[in-house]
């Protein structure tokens, strides 16, 4: 018998709008504070607002875009006698989706100037088109992984 507590994964509610897990992780990743309401319609806002540019379903457009953002391979450090090695080791899925959604958001953050319901609207939209701040940062890691693949021998 195991001494340790068995981890049983915690269920997602599913949002009231479009009944999806994803989008209730992402209103929850990008809220402040505790203010859900608040994520909640900067969230509803955007996809409305990607709705009206695209023309095709919102959440058919939300999840495309999260898809393309998630990475493959990540790099990780390890030490090794003397000497710090980028080992690049493939990614599960619960922390690629998570690693998409925090770079979307971040993305969407780092943009000034207008409502975050527009920023995040224009951030989803160019991850839509496999463009973007979130897409070149998954580029960029790819690009590092491929760059160290020398010390793949090294993951553990």
């Amino acid at each position: 018998m195991p001494r340790r507590k068995i981890n049983v994964p915690k269920r997602i509610q599913r949002d009231p709008k479009y009944h999806s897990e994803v989008v209730s992780k992402f209103i929850t990743r990008m809220m402040l504070h505790g203010k859900k309401s608040v994520s909640t319609r900067i969230m509803y806002d955007a996809m409305d607002i990607l709705g009206n540019k695209t023309k095709k379903d919102p959440l058919e457009v939300f999840l495309k875009a999260v898809d393309n953002v998630k990475p493959v391979v990540e790099v990780k450090s390890r030490r090794v006698g003397g000497s710090t090695y980028q080992v690049p080791v493939e990614i599960e899925e619960k922390r690629r989706e998570a690693l998409a959604m925090r770079w979307i958001i971040h993305a969407a953050r780092a943009k000034k100037g207008r409502q975050m319901s527009q920023r995040l609207s224009t951030e989803l939209l160019d991850a839509y088109n496999a463009t973007g701040t979130a897409f070149k940062k998954k580029e960029d890691t790819h690009r590092m992984a491929e760059a160290n693949k020398a010390f793949s021998h090294y993951r553990w």
